[in-house]
């Protein structure tokens, strides 16, 4: 590891270390705390935190109250978090978008390695790729040759610019060596839609949509972005294992407090987070989501996204990846 990367780990840490000798309050919470949410209501990162937050609220006697902030893939709530008090009473969910969003974005109004105190990673979830029965292909090898007979023919949805299915779909062609349109989507429903009308060739799609759509049989899964097969989808191969070596694209989701927060405080709610994480009733209602329970100390999260920080800014700069 260089030396830039090191520091940037440790600025990173955030003041996961800085404030290292303040002590939490005896009575910590002692009033309600905010979980913002980066994305809009109903969707996965809404349903995580209400998953979450009403563990803890009966961990803490004290409610914790889910606050949306869509907007600019996760930006807008990620730059209002950092605005709040370090003082332990509101926390964010942050995930794979809002960490690139510096690589991708013209301009991004925070730095998650000056402005952020990670916490812990939460969850992680494989993203399934999926075709229209339509489309005269059963495996990814069939897939690939058909791209490469019809190059600048074949399109991938996406659920947004700078989303997970964005950056798989990117990866695919790179890997692959096949040469597909983009076409971005304001959300997984209604791109999906149009995958199963056979008006889009593929998508690698958020599970519980992919599932759902799967049910209709007007779709056909092919595999999962996973480097191993996924729990909830075993029977579905990896692309590693249909050819497409080297292929990982895994979102993720953890928690962050603004700058500054006591490292009292954080290693509480790490502990509480890690224990919420460990009941059998939050694994299982996560676990409908289509995603898997990870968690970490504050230290190795911030290790983690600085790490998905570069991998992800080098595949942006080689494809020449943008969003305004």
């Amino acid at each position: 590891m260089n030396q830039g990367f090191k520091c940037a780990v440790v600025i990173g840490a955030a003041m996961v270390c800085g404030t290292a000798q303040a002590q939490a309050p005896a009575n910590y919470p002692n009033k309600f705390v905010k979980f913002i949410v980066t994305y809009p209501p109903g969707g996965s990162s809404d349903v995580m935190a209400r998953v979450i937050g009403q563990k803890l609220t009966e961990y803490w006697g004290q409610t914790v109250v889910v606050e949306s902030k869509p907007g600019a893939d996760g930006s807008i709530g990620m730059e209002y978090a950092a605005r709040q008090p370090a003082d332990g009473y509101t926390f964010v969910l942050g995930n794979f978008g809002p960490v690139i969003a510096k690589s991708l974005l013209t301009k991004v109004p925070y730095d998650w390695q000056k402005d952020f105190a990670p916490v812990s990673r939460i969850t992680i979830a494989a993203n399934i790729l999926v075709v229209p029965t339509t489309l005269p292909v059963k495996n990814v090898k069939e897939l690939v040759a058909l791209a490469k007979r019809r190059p600048g023919e074949l399109t991938y949805a996406t659920s947004g610019p700078g989303s997970m299915s964005h950056f798989a779909g990117e990866m695919f062609k790179r890997l692959a060596g096949v040469d597909m349109i983009t076409v971005p989507y304001k959300g997984n429903a209604l791109s999906i839609t149009d995958v199963m009308g056979g008006q889009i060739t593929t998508m690698f799609s958020d599970a519980v949509p992919a599932m759902g759509a799967l049910k209709t049989g007007k779709v056909r899964a092919l595999a999962v972005t996973s480097e191993k097969r996924w729990p909830f989808t075993p029977e579905l191969p990896t692309l590693a294992e249909e050819g497409i070596k080297g292929f990982s694209a895994v979102n993720w989701w953890g928690i962050l407090f603004p700058a500054g927060v006591p490292r009292a405080i954080i290693d509480k709610v790490n502990a509480d987070v890690v224990r919420a994480l460990a009941t059998p009733d939050v694994k299982a209602r996560l676990g409908e989501l289509g995603v898997d329970t990870i968690t970490s100390t504050p230290e190795g999260f911030a290790q983690f996204i600085a790490s998905e920080a570069a991998r992800w800014g080098k595949l942006i700069k080689e494809t020449n990846m943008r969003v305004n």
